[in-house]
């Protein structure tokens, strides 16, 4: 095929001379491959690519037109990571050398990740707003390392879902035996925090047999699924931590034919792990808010970069506080909307809102939502 390397050089040169850009769209993830001149970047990084960051990315564009970032040179970005520690590192260092980043929000995927941990320094030493959303760092060790936390209080979380898993078993005439709980990385903070709070709550009748671990291989996930329930037959419960977690676990369970014998929870609700509730295949689901975690990282960081204080103070009244650094974004309990085996009375009030299936799936239909 022949090629006009001549007049393609002009037409590029022409595009140049007129301060032409291809703008992004605000509505996909990742970033322009050529940013407007002059636009200054909030970009969010994930800890991988799953549907429940297409619903924070909507909240990205839902806080860009809510909080007017156009109006004032700026735009967010969602930039979506490839699911391992080394993607995220190196996209903080290319982050680092690039003058349009005027603040980054990251999913921390490694809680006490040292390399992730520097170059969120690095960061913040170059005078880039930094913040961590749904993924914090190990608060004890590298609370430094960012200035705020956005998302769920994970332990909170977990003990919900322990509170939920006790009833449910209880109404299955379940009073002992063991469970499993399964996630992407075992030494990830909201895994972490998620699994111990399940722990905590459950009850010491029950049992953890295992914490297993898939680094986000969803083949992975559901082999994980299968070994557990081949190495220990006395399990009653299969507890989902991250969002792909709740469809590989309903897909094993069918597969093998044990619903009878066990209950499943899980985290977050992916649009199949939703019809898997409708079908009968999932007891209960502690779903977190990552819509509203993308619309409160764009009002963070507009207001960190603006020096807003005001709004900083709104959105954390117990600063310098334990944890007055953590804005929650809120919990439901999504439970199926015919003969719920755990009721309102039977898990802690005030956390979260319990929710039927057909409600919850309404909410999501307003911001033309699948997955939350």
């Amino acid at each position: 095929m022949f090629v006009n390397r001549a007049g393609t050089l002009a037409a590029c040169l022409l595009a140049v001379v007129a301060g032409c850009t291809k703008p992004a769209d605000p509505k996909s993830g990742g970033t322009a491959s050529a940013p407007a001149a002059g636009v200054k970047r909030f970009v969010f990084i994930t800890n991988g690519d799953d549907p429940f960051w297409d619903a924070c990315n909507a909240g990205l564009v839902e806080g860009t037109k809510r909080f007017g970032l156009a109006e004032q040179g700026l735009r967010a970005v969602m930039d979506k990571s490839n699911g391992t520690a080394q993607g995220q590192i190196e996209r903080l260092r290319q982050l680092a050398s690039q003058s349009d980043v005027a603040g980054v929000a990251i999913s921390v995927i490694q809680a006490e990740n040292v390399a992730i941990i520097e170059e969120m320094k690095n960061l913040a030493a170059k005078g880039v707003q930094v913040i961590t959303v749904d993924g914090d760092v190990n608060r004890n060790t590298f609370r430094d390392a960012r200035r705020y936390y956005i998302g769920t209080d994970n332990v909170v979380g977990g003990r919900l879902l322990g509170s939920a898993a006790k009833a449910i078993l209880g109404a299955r005439g379940k009073t002992s035996g063991a469970y499993v709980q399964f996630a992407g990385f075992t030494d990830n903070d909201n895994a972490r925090a998620r699994m111990n709070g399940f722990k905590e709550t459950v009850g010491d009748a029950f049992t953890e047999a295992d914490r297993m671990s898939d680094e986000m291989d969803l083949a992975r996930a559901r082999d994980n699924v299968r070994t557990a329930l081949v190495n220990h037959p006395e399990l009653v419960a299969l507890v989902g931590i991250w969002a792909y977690n709740a469809p590989a676990i309903a897909e094993v369970v069918e597969e093998r034919k044990v619903r009878d014998r066990v209950a499943t929870v899980t985290f977050d609700a992916q649009a199949v792990a939703i019809d898997r509730m409708a079908a009968g295949q999932i007891d209960a689901m502690v779903v977190q808010n990552p819509f509203e975690m993308g619309v409160q990282t764009v009002r963070l960081l507009l207001a960190m970069h603006g020096g807003d204080a005001r709004t900083i103070a709104e959105m954390f009244p117990r600063a310098g506080e334990p944890d007055g650094d953590v804005y929650t974004t809120g919990l439901r309990l999504i439970v199926p909307d015919e003969n719920p085996l755990v009721k309102p009375g039977d898990v802690p009030q005030g956390s979260h809102e319990y929710m039927p299936l057909s409600k919850f799936r309404e909410w999501l239909a307003t911001y033309g939502l699948t997955s939350s």
